[in-house]
């Protein structure tokens, strides 16, 4: 069985020939390992093997992990990159860094609230539902530019959008439908790919990649 630093070297490997096809900065890309539902002892191998970005999806497996790890790692950020309620904006605030599934007024409201009273500000990223989906998480394509445009107003740092793209089908339009979208806004973070296609998301300019399967042991 390959090791935590194996895989990660890997993954890193795949990321860096991906930029270069596509002439960019490998640096330019963070590899956000997707730790939900894995144990304590399986992000501490990651941990020292060099991996400093996380992403968690659910604030309360978060809260029962990561805060004896953050003690221990003041070089780590956490990522939220699940869907967010408004009623947990207090605790989000407080425990991640950067949440990636910023997708209605209501919530960068919530989320503004509580980082005034914790004097503590994560960047965010918009959720975009770029397959417009039903039942997924993000703002319409035609709510981004005034979603943004609140952000920006906002005390919270605007990281860039965000997407899933609609499973089953070829990602790569999608991915690309996403940097044309950043392009018009002026938005230059995107927060796309994870482990079955984060490939084809830097080549098409991916600064966020969130991996979990290929870095995780089965």
């Amino acid at each position: 069985m390959s090791s935590a630093a194996d895989r990660r070297r890997n993954v890193l490997q795949t990321i860096v020939s991906a930029a270069k096809l596509a002439g960019r900065e490998p640096a330019d890309v963070t590899l956000v390992a997707v730790s939900k539902t894995r144990t304590i002892g399986e992000i501490r191998e990651l941990i020292e093997a060099g991996q400093r970005d996380f992403g968690e999806s659910r604030v309360q497996e978060a809260l029962d992990k990561w805060p004896v790890l953050l003690a221990a790692h003041d070089d780590l950020t956490l990522h939220c990159i699940g869907r967010l309620q408004s009623n947990k904006a207090a605790e989000a605030v407080r425990l991640f860094g950067t949440i990636h599934s910023l997708d209605r007024l209501s919530l960068l409201e919530s989320l503004v609230r509580e980082a005034e009273k914790a004097n503590r500000c994560p960047g965010v990223y918009v959720q975009v539902n770029i397959g417009e989906e039903e039942q997924k998480g993000g703002c319409a394509i035609d709510e981004v530019a005034s979603l943004v445009s609140a952000v920006r107003q906002s005390p919270l740092p605007l990281e860039g959008l965000m997407c899933i793209p609609p499973l089953g089908l070829e990602p790569s339009p999608f991915f690309a439908l996403l940097a044309k979208i950043a392009g018009e806004n002026g938005v230059a973070g995107l927060s796309m790919g994870m482990s079955a296609d984060y490939r084809a998301a830097v080549t098409l300019g991916s600064t966020a990649v969130r991996v979990g399967t290929a870095l995780f042991a089965d």
